[in-house]
C-alpha cells in the first residue's frame, strides 16, 4: 500500500481528449495486431492460468497508460492485483450518482490505499438532469435505457483511450458468465478484455481480501455478494444466485457490459 494516490474525474463529453487526440490513429492501425495478440494470449494462458499469470503477460505486452481496470468498489483484488505488477494504473469507477454510500467510501479507500489512480467515469446527464429529459426514476420505467446512459456509453467512450481492459468477471456470478475467457478480443468495445479472476469464487475473493488487508465494501459483510446501484440492488439470501438481488423482478440479469448486447 502506498500513500494517498490523485484521482480524476472524466464526464463523456470531454473523457477521450487526454488520451486519444494523439493516439487514435495508432489504436486503429493496431486493431488488428492487438485481436492477434488477444487470441495468442488466451492460447497461451488456456482456460485455467492464476490470475497473477494472466497479469504478467499483460505486463510484458503493454504499459500502465496502455490499460485499465473496472472496478465496480465491491472489493478491491482486481486492483491491488494488477498495481502490483503495473503501478499507478487506471481504475474506472463507473460514478452513475446512485451509489450506496458504503461503495463511495470503498471507492475513496481503494484511491488512498492503492498505488493506482481512480478514474470517476460521469454519465452526460447529471441524475436531475436524466430525470428532466427522461423522466424520474428511469431505472424503474427502463432500467435497460439507464444501465446504457449511466454505465454503458460512458465506459464505451472512455475505453476509446486504452488498448486493453481488466475487468473482475468471475465464472460463479451467474449463468451468463459461466464460460468467461481469461483473456478476449472485445467485440463490443474493440479492445483486449482480460479476467483475471475469471476462475476465481466468491470465497477466494474474501479470503484474499481479508489476508491482505486490502479495501472492501461492508455490504458484502451483509448480504450483498453482488453490488451495482443503490435502487437496483437488493440483498441475497444464503444458497440463492450471487447476481439475484440485481434488478430483481426486473428479468434483467446484466447491465450489458459483458455482454454484445446493448439491452441485455
Amino acid at each position: 500500500m502506498t500513500d494517498p494516490t490523485p484521482s480524476t474525474s472524466r464526464s463523456t463529453s470531454s473523457v477521450s481528449s487526454t488520451r486519444t487526440a494523439s493516439s487514435s490513429t495508432d489504436l486503429t492501425t493496431s486493431a488488428d495486431a492487438s485481436r492477434e495478440l488477444a487470441a495468442s494470449g488466451a492460447e497461451a494462458l488456456g482456460v485455467e492460468s492464476r490470475a497473477e499469470d494472466v497479469i504478467a503477460w499483460v505486463a510484458e505486452n503493454f504499459s500502465a497508460r496502455e490499460v485499465a481496470v473496472a472496478c465496480s468498489m465491491q472489493d478491491s483484488v482486481l486492483p491491488a492485483l494488477v498495481a502490483d505488477q503495473l503501478p499507478s494504473v487506471d481504475v474506472l469507477f463507473l460514478e452513475t450518482g446512485y451509489h450506496f454510500v458504503e461503495t463511495i467510501a470503498a471507492r475513496n479507500e481503494v484511491a488512498r490505499a492503492l498505488d493506482v489512480t481512480v478514474v470517476d467515469v460521469l454519465p452526460r446527464l447529471s441524475v436531475a438532469e436524466q430525470d428532466r429529459v427522461h423522466g424520474k426514476d428511469l431505472f424503474k420505467t427502463d432500467p435497460a435505457a439507464c444501465c446504457r446512459m449511466r454505465k454503458m456509453d460512458p465506459l464505451g467512450e472512455v475505453l476509446t483511450g486504452y488498448r486493453l481492459w481488466f475487468t473482475g468477471v468471475r465464472r460463479d456470478e451467474a449463468p451468463t458468465r459461466v464460460d468467461t475467457p481469461l483473456v478476449t478480443w472485445d467485440e463490443l468495445h474493440g479492445l483486449i478484455k482480460v479476467n483475471p479472476l475469471a476462475t476465481w469464487t466468491f470465497d477466494d475473493l474474501v479470503e484474499h481480501s481479508q489476508r491482505n488487508g486490502l479495501p472492501v465494501n461492508p455490504l458484502l459483510d451483509n448480504g450483498y455478494p453482488s453490488i451495482g446501484c443503490k435502487p437496483c440492488t437488493l440483498p441475497v439470501a444464503p444458497g440463492e444466485d450471487p447476481r439475484s438481488g440485481r434488478w430483481a423482478g426486473s428479468g434483467k440479469v446484466e447491465c450489458g457490459i459483458h455482454t454484445t448486447e446493448a439491452t441485455a
